[in-house]
């Protein structure tokens, strides 16, 4: 049987030899305690990473994102975030859910919202009748924009304009790993801007389950918190804690091959007549593009008849995610399968 691509995403990797290792003889406690040795080194690595006094490990991105907006507001307020945000169109309405807050979304450019845009959106304290705004949101990289990257300068303008009001600031860092490692900023510059911070190592980084929380101690103690009143808490995690800090010790800097698979893939979509892409939208480990001459429902079950896996996102565009399990092979068949479909 050969060799099925799935570029559908990088949460589809499956755990190395060396990362079942690892978590073979993690050595583990019950977290619910705080006693799981594997959990506390997984949460002291990754705060010291992002400069943050503390951290949590969670699940899920959903949760790590949904705890820290909750942590952050009371209900009835709102949460600024770009249009196409991930919160707001693949969290299955949680912030209304759990924490009685709504989104206000922007519509960015690229998934970059403009200082004015966000202080457009921020609501007067003295208007009683609108919610409060609380929480400004970014998502770095952006997943709808295509991996985009959020520049550390709007970060510090919005940082600031967040201080003139007295916001709260969020991370959805679920590849600030790829950010990072594309721009040669430490992750610990891009949280220093944020509140909190939320992290997935399920990503690009090659771990079967897992995410992370950063903050302040009293920021991560009510999380932890709410991490027990909805279910996250885990007894013996450090099994999976420990893929987690495999794929961070050792996956971060490997990233860059998934960025040049991404543009080696880009750079040949773009030469074909039925096919379009930009190739200054690729900046990570995403690839959207467009088809002509169908639809890209049609042309993803095209793709998969030739073994090829590629996730349609709207009407005419699909996305393709480079990942540590594919290889530059791999890159070159996928692009042998959409050449031969487009025609």
């Amino acid at each position: 049987m050969e060799k099925i691509i799935d570029l559908r995403s990088d949460t589809v990797t499956k755990p190395s030899p060396e990362m079942r290792k690892a978590m073979y003889e993690a050595e583990v406690g019950d977290d619910v305690y705080k006693e799981d040795p594997t959990v506390n080194e997984l949460q002291e690595y990754v705060a010291d990473l992002f400069g943050k006094e503390a951290a949590l490990f969670v699940p899920s991105g959903v949760m790590a994102n949904q705890i820290s907006l909750n942590v952050l507001t009371s209900p009835g307020d709102e949460i600024i975030c770009e249009r196409d945000a991930h919160i707001f169109h693949y969290e299955s309405g949680s912030p209304a859910a759990l924490s009685g807050v709504q989104l206000n979304p922007v519509k960015g450019e690229n998934g970059i919202m403009s200082v004015e845009q966000i202080e457009e959106a921020i609501r007067p304290k003295e208007a009683y009748y609108m919610p409060r705004t609380k929480v400004i949101e970014i998502e770095n990289t952006h997943n709808r924009a295509g991996g985009i990257i959020q520049p550390i300068e709007k970060i510090a303008e919005t940082k600031k304009l967040a201080n003139k009001y007295k916001l709260k600031m969020h991370l959805d860092g679920a590849r600030i790993w790829n950010a990072s490692v594309a721009t040669g900023i430490p992750i610990a510059e891009y949280a220093s801007y944020f509140d909190s911070v939320s992290a997935c190592f399920s990503k690009g980084l090659g771990a079967p389950v897992g995410s992370i929380i950063a903050g302040s101690n009293g920021f991560i103690k009510e999380a932890f918190r709410v991490r027990k009143a909805w279910g996250g808490g885990m007894r013996q995690g450090g099994i999976i804690a420990a893929a987690a800090l495999f794929a961070v010790k050792n996956n971060l800097e490997r990233l860059k091959e998934d960025h040049e698979k991404a543009k080696q893939l880009a750079k040949a979509l773009a030469e074909m007549k039925n096919i379009e892409v930009d190739l200054n939208k690729v900046q990570t480990n995403i690839v959207m593009f467009g088809v002509k001459k169908t639809t890209a429902q049609a042309f993803s079950r095209k793709l998969a008849s030739y073994g090829l896996l590629i996730s349609p996102v709207s009407k005419q565009s699909l996305r393709a995610v480079t990942h540590l399990d594919v290889n530059y092979a791999d890159i070159f068949n996928a692009i042998e399968i959409i050449e031969k479909v487009q025609k």
